[in-house]
């Protein structure tokens, strides 16, 4: 998704720079050519309409029920981010439409990440909020989507490394005794 994605504003990016290089020339051979104003980016309101407002969010069960359309926007980006995913890794495409369908709870892990926000939420207000480390900022003391899945919509398993013991690794520890 990333790379299409990637490749998509690259392709769009190349094809705007094209037209203007075009534009310009053609203004440059024909003094009397009016240059023709640049097609609207893809997805956007033709010129003089408004963009139409986004409809208000429905069906939010762990997110606040009031939250700002702009606010629920920059949360959404930030799970897109923390799990490598689109938005279509959560919600259902109306098959119809061909559009998703935000408030649709057909896909299963649309349930899933309600979960996972319940439960980062639920350790950071009841145990991490109680540690009292003045060298922590609040962001050292905050769990997030991308603690654990780090850019992955599925964390890898940790695996200590193999040999030793844990409190051989710290200067201090009391040695392991050896067995005869």
């Amino acid at each position: 998704m990333q790379r299409s994605f990637a490749a998509g504003l690259i392709s769009a990016t190349l094809i705007f720079a094209c037209l203007s290089l075009a534009n310009a020339s053609a203004a440059t051979t024909a003094q009397d050519a009016q240059p023709q104003p640049a097609p609207p980016a893809a997805g956007a309101p033709p010129q003089g309409q408004p963009r139409r407002p986004m409809p208000k969010p429905t069906n939010l069960k762990v997110l606040p029920k009031d939250i700002a359309t702009p606010d629920l926007m920059a949360l959404m980006r930030g799970y897109t981010k923390a799990l490598g995913v689109e938005c279509e890794f959560c919600h259902a495409e109306n098959s119809q439409t061909h559009k998703l369908n935000f408030p649709s709870d057909a896909k299963p892990e649309k349930e899933t990440a309600r979960t996972m926000i319940s439960m980062t939420r639920e350790i950071n207000e009841k145990y991490l909020s109680t540690v009292n480390d003045p060298d922590a900022t609040p962001a050292d003391k905050t769990v997030t989507c991308g603690t654990c899945h780090r850019g992955k919509s599925m964390p890898a398993l940790f695996s200590p490394k193999p040999g030793g013991g844990m409190h051989q690794e710290h200067p201090g520890a009391p040695a392991t005794p050896k067995s005869e």
